[in-house]
């Protein structure tokens, strides 16, 4: 059984363009996520917008001296509390900070941090990136305390975690390339009883089909390993059945099309997912 639905979605420089907007926002609402955040929100405009064409959401958004903000939005009738943790800045006043939502469902708490992690392929990159990710993992013992005991945190964290790798100059075979950062990073989760959720495509962003720069896989979903979610129909080349749904440019049939989404929304796509009752 559903306790809610989850949208997330990485809009690239989200600004200006009232028709760009007005697409964006009507996508978003299609989805009809009980809670969302979009990322790299740059203009005060989206804000009306959202308020405009989604009457039924309350909304918060990240502030501090970044140009790039993380607006979350939550369905009228759920109970939810919203706080903003800079210490996933990881000490970079510029980086952004990461928006816990914390739901409650009855006498169930689902906290949901959403993170914009560094991106960039180099040494700096990684390692801003490799300690935000480290801190959203460890951040699971400081939420199972608050809920009583080892594994007890219903806790989700997600969103664009950049996880592209590593060139090391000059240097040869120094090189992490993305697989072995997702290995890593699923690695971590394990050490704190998560897990990386499956995702019905491999890929969630993509640069257009002229690019040199090939589709990648950026925005994912780790959760508590108690936790289920809703599975969809169409199961990976691995065996593996996915619990996150990738909505966009990947489902459109022809790169021309893709092309075109991309053009219309944002180089990333949404992941939308499910999470089922404890």
């Amino acid at each position: 059984m559903k306790a809610f639905s989850v949208a997330s979605w990485n809009v690239e420089h989200f600004k200006g363009d009232p028709a760009r907007v007005n697409r964006v926002v009507q996508f978003l609402n299609a989805q009809a996520p009980d809670v969302f955040a979009l990322y790299e929100v740059e203009g005060a405009e989206i804000f009306q917008a959202l308020v405009t064409a989604m009457p039924s959401y309350t909304f918060h958004i990240t502030e501090g001296p970044q140009v790039q903000e993380i607006l979350v939005g939550v369905r009228e009738g759920l109970s939810a509390f919203f706080t903003q943790k800079v210490e996933f800045r990881s000490g970079v006043t510029s980086l952004r900070p990461g928006a816990l939502l914390a739901i409650t469902l009855g006498a169930q708490h689902y906290p949901i941090l959403f993170l914009h992690t560094k991106s960039g392929s180099d040494p700096r990159g990684l390692g801003l990136r490799d300690d935000m990710l480290i801190r959203a993992c460890d951040f699971r013992k400081v939420l199972d305390k608050a809920s009583g005991g080892i594994g007890k945190a219903n806790y989700i964290f997600l969103g664009d975690l950049n996880t592209m790798g590593m060139k090391y100059r000059y240097v040869k075979g120094r090189d992490i390339n993305q697989e072995e950062e997702l290995l890593k990073l699923a690695e971590q989760a394990k050490r704190s009883n998560m897990r990386m959720l499956a995702k019905d495509e491999p890929a969630t962003w993509s640069n257009g089909s002229t690019s040199n720069l090939k589709p990648s896989n950026l925005d994912h979903v780790i959760a508590a390993r108690h936790l289920s979610f809703k599975s969809w129909s169409n199961t990976l080349n691995s065996g593996v059945t996915p619990e996150v749904s990738v909505r966009g440019w990947t489902k459109e049939s022809t790169p021309a099309k893709q092309d075109q989404w991309l053009k219309n929304y944002s180089d990333h796509a949404l992941l939308y997912f499910e999470v089922q009752r404890v």
